[in-house]
């Protein structure tokens, strides 16, 4: 049956229900597309015309300017590099983490696990704070490493509960037939259920990738060394605070230039940091549909 058949055996509630769903989810991807456009075409606009006329398709008021600083500056560099490594490592560590501990949480047998699973979900409601934490992190001597960024936020137990629940529905015949056939535990779990918590397992990349990319603040608490800041730091003090780096607009004489080249360099920056994640995506894609739903099946 068609889509026009279908909306036509509706009734008038439904179909005046689902117009006003449409509208909205219209109105809402218009909400989503229309500043990713506009940032993108900004980034390649001459930053005079972009202040004084706004948006322009004429190629003569394009210029590569915002890209070429951007690219010429070794602090986006190193940070790009940084992020790039911090994000693929915290990726791998937070997902083993989480499935090698959802798959024996998934088990009515596993003994303590009611215990737990009340110990994992206290964490969701209470945490030791920043200084007790910053104190922690220092004491065991991680501070200005690479760990202070990967490990405190390694255990996910959110990402726990969305494995297990996907564990749980897998069928139990297969725990069964690898029984029959003498599999361990281990065998069975690495040789059978990993391959087939494909799904799962690109949700959990995803989501720590994206938290990782995204994220500042603990790369501002815990380190101190420039060349080891991600991506977001240098990006924070050029959108936020509003100050390029010098070498970046050292050329520039009038307080006027400055102000636009420091303007341009806001989109400029904000496109490139966006694009490993618009390569990312549509890798995961395909799993990222069957996966994002585990949360809500009846385990």
């Amino acid at each position: 049956m068609s889509k026009k058949k279908a909306f036509k055996n509706y009734t008038t509630k439904d179909k005046i229900l689902l117009i006003f769903l449409y509208i909205l989810l219209t109105l809402f991807v218009v909400s989503i597309i229309v500043p990713i456009i506009y940032i993108f075409i900004a980034s390649f606009m001459n930053p005079e015309k972009l202040n004084n006329s706004g948006l322009s398709l004429n190629p003569s008021d394009w210029s590569l300017n915002g890209y070429k600083r951007v690219f010429e500056d070794e602090f986006i560099i190193k940070g790009y590099i940084n992020s790039i490594i911090y994000s693929f490592s915290f990726s791998i560590i937070t997902t083993m983490v989480s499935i090698l501990a959802a798959y024996p949480m998934s088990k009515k047998e596993f003994v303590g696990r009611k215990f737990f699973n009340i110990m994992f979900l206290i964490t969701m409601f209470f945490g030791g704070g920043l200084i007790p934490t910053y104190l922690l992190i220092d004491n065991l001597g991680m501070l200005n490493t690479i760990w202070a960024i990967l490990l405190p936020g390694a255990v996910n137990v959110w990402n726990i509960i969305l494995a297990r629940t996907y564990f749980r529905n897998l069928p139990k015949d297969l725990r069964e037939a690898s029984a029959l056939d003498g599999a361990s535990e281990f065998y069975h779990f690495f040789k059978i259920v990993f391959p087939l918590s494909k799904p799962i397992i690109a949700v959990l990349i995803l989501y720590a990738f994206v938290g990782m990319w995204n994220s500042y603040f603990d790369a501002m608490i815990y380190l101190d060394d420039a060349n080891k800041q991600p991506l977001q730091l240098v990006l924070r003090s050029i959108l936020i605070q509003n100050q390029p780096r010098p070498g970046m607009i050292a050329d520039i004489q009038s307080t006027a230039e400055m102000s636009q080249i420091a303007e341009l360099l806001k989109y400029s920056t904000i496109v490139i940091s966006s694009l490993p994640l618009l390569i990312m995506y549509p890798f995961f894609q395909k799993y990222f549909d069957n996966g994002i739903m585990v949360g809500s099946l009846k385990g």
